[in-house]
């Protein structure tokens, strides 16, 4: 039988997020995912999706003209056949990236791909499954992305990034909740600081409905 994913939605649009912001990106969105965020804004791929063989696929991204390929979730990693199939798209040229929650082990990932590994913090409800030894898996190359809801996140963020000296060999990625926190109020917090990170607003909730799929 031949190889297969099961995926949620395939589209192409704008990057949103990461040091890609802002460039036109094929975005690969599987199904399943077994954290539960409190501000998760993809719900719908916990559950939706189609199976889809690797040829199907690629026949689907080949319809536009775009070298920027990221794989998401959900949680990516749980579906086995990925690692397989981001190899594939690396060896026919693309540029790979790879976003996953940090709870799933990363050290199959091709390391060709880059990794956008998010650290889940205290307020996502879900910090105790990070997998720290996900850290010593991260390339030069690779960024971390922590998704602040409030002031003690942005506490513990800055704990976590001095404990792991994050940004000595990781671009990181501190981002608001939507709607949850200011974006102002986090901006002073970091130049305050003067915390090396870099500021991600999810870019694609401000040209289109934060609500819309598909962007």
């Amino acid at each position: 039988m031949p190889e297969s994913l099961k995926i949620n939605e395939i589209f192409f649009s704008i990057q949103g997020e990461s040091t890609f912001a802002g460039l036109p990106c094929i975005f690969i969105r599987l199904a399943h995912c077994n954290l539960r965020c409190n501000y998760c804004d993809t719900e719908y791929a916990f559950y939706q999706g189609t199976e889809m063989t690797f040829a199907e696929i690629l026949d689907k991204i080949n319809q536009y003209s775009c070298n920027l390929v990221e794989v998401t979730g959900g949680e990516p990693l749980l579906q086995k056949n990925v690692l397989p199939f981001i190899r594939l798209l690396l060896d026919k040229g693309r540029r790979v990236l790879v976003e996953t929650g940090g709870h799933m082990d990363i050290s199959g990932i091709d390391e060709r791909a880059v990794i956008i590994m998010d650290i889940k913090c205290p307020g996502s409800g879900e910090s105790d499954k990070n997998l720290w030894d996900n850290i010593g898996y991260l390339k030069k190359t690779d960024q971390v992305k922590f998704v602040i809801s409030h002031r003690q996140d942005y506490l513990w963020t800055k704990d976590i990034i001095n404990k792991y000296q994050l940004t000595d060999n990781h671009e990181v990625l501190l981002s608001p909740v939507f709607g949850r926190i200011d974006n102002q109020e986090l901006a002073e917090w970091i130049i305050k600081d003067q915390l090396p990170v870099r500021l991600q607003l999810q870019i694609h909730k401000y040209i289109w409905a934060p609500d819309r799929r598909g962007v």
